[in-house]
């Protein structure tokens, strides 16, 4: 089971990524937008891969009507993923928000 601490952590690992609020909830930043909290215990992240999550595991990842328009982004019940999981869709949604690995 993964938690926002856990988000933090893994986001803050990654380079050059800031925290800072968006909408009064805990975000991180690389160039844009990498992942926030929507409520608790759910978090917002980047990916192409929306509709294979949700299909093949809508208890765990979702999106909203607001999502509509963002076909990037899906949330995540924080509670129903482990951290390895977590940590790899941030790192998806690290390089979707325009990060990059290493000194460049």
């Amino acid at each position: 089971m993964a938690t926002e601490a856990d988000a933090r952590r893994i986001c803050l690992s990654l380079p050059r990524v800031v925290e800072r609020p968006s909408w009064g909830q805990p975000a991180w930043f690389a160039k844009t937008l990498m992942a926030r909290i929507w409520e608790p215990g759910v978090l917002t992240v980047k990916t192409d891969e929306r509709e294979a999550l949700s299909g093949t595991d809508p208890e765990t990842f979702f999106w909203t009507p607001h999502h509509e328009r963002s076909p990037q982004l899906v949330l995540i019940r924080l509670e129903r993923v482990d951290v390895e999981e977590l940590g790899e869709l941030l790192e998806d949604s690290f390089l979707h928000a325009g990060g990059r690995t290493g000194n460049a």
